[in-house]
C-alpha cells in the first residue's frame, strides 16, 4: 500500500523546464556535525551497549557518517557499517567487547522496505524480532534528540541566494535521507521551504528512487541537477542520467558561492555538463576517504 508521502511524490509534475534536487543535511544546512556528534553518536553508544568501547565507537561513527565515502548514507546501513568497523578493530577485540551482528537489521535493509521508522514498523509486523525492537528504540531516540537539539542552524551562505536565482526557471525539490518531519521543520524555520515544490524525505524512498519518480522522465537529462555533499548523492544523480553539483565537505561556503556566481548560469545556458562538471567531481572525490585512519 502506497503511503501518503509516496502518493505526494507520484503526483509531482513539472512546472518549469529545469529540475534541481537538493540534499539537506551537510549540503543546504550545516547540521551534519551537530546531528551526528550530539544526537546519533551518543544514542548509538547507549542503545547498542557500546559503553566499554565508547572512544572507538565515536571514532567509527564519525568516520562513517562525516569523513568517509559513506557520508550521507541512510542511518540503517550506516549503523551496520559502524558496527562492522568496530568488530574488526584490534583495540575493541582486545577489550573483549561484544559488538552486535544486527542480522535482523541487515535483513530489514535487504528486504526493500522503506528505510524509515514507518518502513521498519511495517516490516516488523511480519518479522517480529527483539533486535528490531532495539533498533526502533534507537532510531526514535535519535529523532527525539534531533528535535530537541537542532535549532537555529541557518542554511550555508549563498543557499538562499541560489534558490532565489533558480526558482523562476527550475522546479526545486528537497531530496534527502532525513525524516520528513525534520526536513519540514528545518526548511520552514529559515523561510526557504517556500522555494521548493516538494520535500522528499526518507519516507518517500531512496534518493535515486525520488529522482526517478520526480525527474527522470519529466525533463531532458541536461536539465536535471542533483546537489549533494556525499558520494551517494552523485550515484543517485548518475542512476537517473542527471548532472551533479558537489558541495565539498569542509568547503561548503566556497562550493555554494561558486554555484551562485557561475554554476547556475552554466546549468541554465547548457554549458555545465562536460569539462566543467568533471572538474568539480574530480575535486570532490579527493576529499572523502575510504579507509579509516586507524587502518592506515
Amino acid at each position: 500500500m502506497m503511503s501518503s508521502y509516496q502518493e505526494q511524490m507520484q503526483q509531482f509534475s513539472p512546472e518549469k523546464q529545469f529540475y534541481v534536487g537538493i540534499d539537506s543535511d551537510g549540503c543546504a544546512f550545516d547540521t551534519m556535525e551537530l546531528k551526528h556528534k550530539e544526537c546519533f553518536g551518543p544514542n548509538i553508544i547507549n542503545h547498542w551497549n557500546l559503553q566499554p568501547v565508547s572512544k572507538y565507537a565515536r571514532e567509527a561513527f564519525e568516520f562513517v557518517n562525516l569523513y568517509s565515502r559513506w557520508r550521507g548514507v541512510n542511518r540503517w546501513p550506516a549503523l551496520v557499517k559502524v558496527l562492522d568497523l568496530l568488530r574488526e578493530r584490534p583495540e575493541v577485540i582486545k577489550r573483549g567487547a561484544v559488538i552486535p551482528q544486527v542480522d535482523a537489521v541487515r535483513a530489514f535493509i535487504a528486504s526493500g522496505a522503506a528505510l524509515s521508522n514507518g518502513g521498519l514498523a511495517d516490516y516488523m509486523q511480519a518479522h517480529p524480532h527483539q533486535e528490531l525492537d532495539q533498533a526502533m528504540q534507537w532510531s526514535k531516540a535519535v529523532n527525539d534528540s534531533i528535535a530537541g537539539m537542532v535549532r537555529g542552524v541557518a542554511p550555508f551562505p549563498f543557499v538562499r541566494d541560489s534558490l532565489q536565482k533558480l526558482t523562476a526557471q527550475a522546479d526545486l525539490v528537497v531530496v534527502s535521507a532525513t525524516p520528513y518531519a525534520d526536513l519540514e521543520r528545518e526548511w520552514s524555520e529559515h523561510g526557504i521551504a517556500a522555494y521548493v515544490r516538494l520535500i522528499a524525505g526518507q519516507e518517500m524512498g531512496t534518493k535515486a528512487e525520488v529522482l526517478a519518480a520526480t525527474a527522470k522522465d519529466n525533463y531532458t537529462p541536461d536539465h536535471i541537477l542533483m546537489i549533494g555533499d556525499a558520494p551517494g548523492d552523485f550515484k543517485a544523480a548518475r542512476a537517473n542520467n542527471a548532472l551533479f553539483l558537489p558541495i565539498n565537505p569542509g568547503y561548503e561556503d566556497e562550493s555554494w558561492q561558486r554555484f551562485y556566481e557561475e554554476g547556475i548560469q552554466r546549468f541554465l545556458e547548457g554549458s555545465y555538463a562536460g569539462a566543467y562538471e568533471a572538474g568539480l567531481i574530480a575535486e570532490f572525490e579527493t576529499i572523502l576517504d575510504e579507509v579509516p585512519p586507524w587502518q592506515k
